[in-house]
């Protein structure tokens, strides 16, 4: 079974980092950021009392 030539590893090497710089690319400038209502306020955690009854 013949092996690949040197050059068609080369291609394949390029040809697959170029599509993952380009995905990577899209993914970055095409997802839509929504910032939060108001990110002034400070949003209060509720508080959770633990009363333990032995």
């Amino acid at each position: 079974m013949p092996q690949m030539a040197p050059m068609s590893w080369l291609f394949l090497f390029f040809m697959f980092s170029i599509a993952l710089m380009l995905f990577s690319i899209i993914n970055y400038f095409f997802t839509i950021y929504q910032p939060s209502s108001a990110p002034t306020e400070e949003t209060s955690l509720p508080q959770i009392s633990l009363n333990w009854k032995w």
